[in-house]
């Protein structure tokens, strides 16, 4: 993804047709952001507005303004189409991503009965634990759990609190209320936002049996279709509201989660990407579905029919949360000079892992006394390397291919030292992305049919290069022995298992 590039005049004067675009939406928890992009990943405008917080209580309970999601787009997507050459005339699509697991109760005529239920709101843990319960063997299958804050539980919620008449109500989505207010009729949700409410992407249905079992009424939920697909175009009133031409299609989107790794570029068979965030999180292409027993692993289906499989640790970037920001440049600088720290590190700070393995008992801990604060401070960065290359053994063992380089994004990826570091300990170059922002995502998704013929291709087109770091072969051999200690650490503790012998 480049810069902004205005347009400019030839030699006659005249000001060439501008360029096609797609905007590419995110609807975060506090902004919605937008970036309007052309063919080659050139982002030719922006535009951002704000949304009320989420209000959050003692009970579990995470609501937000449901009502504020549609203005708030609309002021985005009119601040970024004002400054278009053509005004917002070349936009030929828009994609919507939005965070995974909020959605709303809402009237036959898309008018919010409730404030939304966010993606974190546990209210309906109960009912999440029968659903579960209920659908056993479909959740085997699909290599999934049905977790506490699970949007499926909220919706059996809404069904034992709702005033309306069932018949009058339905469920949406982020993404499904703001398609219709951008096509001005009901539109499809599509199998990433509708996982958490329980869709099935494996049988691609939802699960009539489990709905009866909570009293869910069928006809609340949308239909489904993938990714990318054609949902409508963009209806007069819409257009006057954000600039949209009328025509301009509206293809389906993604949760912010997959729409970031599309922004890698990671959307082929074989490739993943490292997110080093305030938590490590690991996602990739596979062909076929991929289930993990221990529960560490989940799935969403690919756009292309592909799988979508990926975990997130409970390290990562937060392992240096303690440091005040302006000590991290000088400590990577001293760290670097030493080499591979004398100490072993597991930089947890908070109780449990879950990724790339499961333990409510899992504790962080230091072995060995650290030369000084630049070598404790290498040991954390390699600590959470070696977290990173368990996940990646775990995925190889599960029998998923992973190819060279792997792709990585996040804050943490701005680290010169932390990517060397996990380069070095993967024994693999990695591949930094520089613009992984979920609005890119969803412009991709936007692309797919319109500016390009498939989402490889957007990808290949749209995702900036960015740039290779490969190992450091001779700090290989310390990493090694270091890593070795770690494993067997975790494996002494109890927390990891243990290797089968032979």
């Amino acid at each position: 993804m480049h810069s902004t590039t205005p347009a400019t005049t030839g030699r006659s004067g005249a000001v060439p047709a501008p360029e096609p675009v797609v905007a590419g939406i995110d609807v975060a928890t506090a902004a919605v952001r937008v970036l309007c992009v052309d063919a080659h990943g050139t982002v030719r405008a922006e535009g951002s507005a704000e949304l009320p917080r989420p209000a959050r209580d003692g009970e579990g309970r995470s609501e937000q303004d449901a009502t504020r999601w549609w203005p708030a787009t609309a002021r985005a997507l009119r601040r970024a189409t004002a400054t278009l050459p053509a005004g917002g005339a070349e936009v030929r699509a828009v994609a919507v991503a939005a965070t995974s697991g909020t959605l709303v109760l809402t009237g036959t005529d898309g008018t919010p009965l409730a404030p939304a239920s966010m993606y974190d709101d546990r209210r309906a843990a109960g009912l999440n634990a029968r659903a579960q319960e209920a659908g056993a063997a479909r959740w085997r299958a699909l290599g999934l759990a049905v977790g506490p804050t699970a949007a499926l539980g909220r919706v059996a919620w809404y069904a034992r609190h709702a005033s309306r008449d069932p018949r009058d109500a339905r469920i949406a989505h982020t993404p499904d209320l703001l398609g219709r207010a951008l096509t001005g009729a009901p539109v499809a949700t599509d199998w990433s936002h509708a996982l958490k409410t329980g869709y099935d992407p494996r049988a691609r249905e939802w699960p009539a049996d489990v709905l009866d079992a909570l009293a869910v009424p069928a006809h609340w939920l949308p239909p489904v279709q993938p990714p990318g697909t054609r949902a409508g175009t963009v209806c007069a009133e819409a257009a006057a509201q954000t600039g949209l031409p009328q025509g301009c299609e509206v293809r389906l989107g993604m949760t912010d989660g997959c729409a970031g790794q599309l922004a890698t570029g990671a959307v082929s068979p074989g490739q993943f990407v490292g997110v080093l965030g305030t938590t490590y999180v690991l996602k990739g292409v596979t062909r076929d579905l991929v289930t993990d027993p221990s529960g560490a692993l989940y799935s969403h289906r690919h756009p292309d029919g592909w799988w979508l499989p990926g975990g997130a640790s409970s390290t990562g970037g937060e392992a240096l949360a303690h440091r005040a920001p302006e000590q991290l440049a000088a400590l990577d600088a001293a760290a670097a000079e030493r080499g591979p720290a004398t100490c072993l590190s597991y930089p947890l700070r908070r109780a449990g892992e879950r990724f790339p393995f499961v333990s409510g008992a899992a504790r962080g801990f230091t072995l060995g006394a650290p030369a000084d604060d630049a070598d404790l401070h290498r040991a954390d960065l390699e600590g959470v390397a070696f977290l990173e290359r368990l996940a990646l053994e775990r995925i190889r063992a599960l029998g998923v291919p992973v190819s060279a380089p792997l792709h990585t994004a996040g804050g943490g990826s701005r680290s010169p030292l932390w990517t060397r570091i996990r380069a070095t300990t993967l024994g693999i170059p990695l591949r930094v992305a520089p613009h992984a922002e979920t609005a890119l995502g969803a412009a991709l998704l936007a692309a797919t049919g319109t500016l390009h013929p498939s989402l490889e291709e957007a990808a290949r087109h749209m995702t900036a290069a960015g740039h290779t770091v490969d190992p450091v072969r001779e700090e290989q051999p310390a990493l090694e022995e270091n890593y070795a200690r770690f494993v067997t650490e975790l494996t002494r503790r109890g927390w990891l298992p243990a290797a089968p012998p032979g």
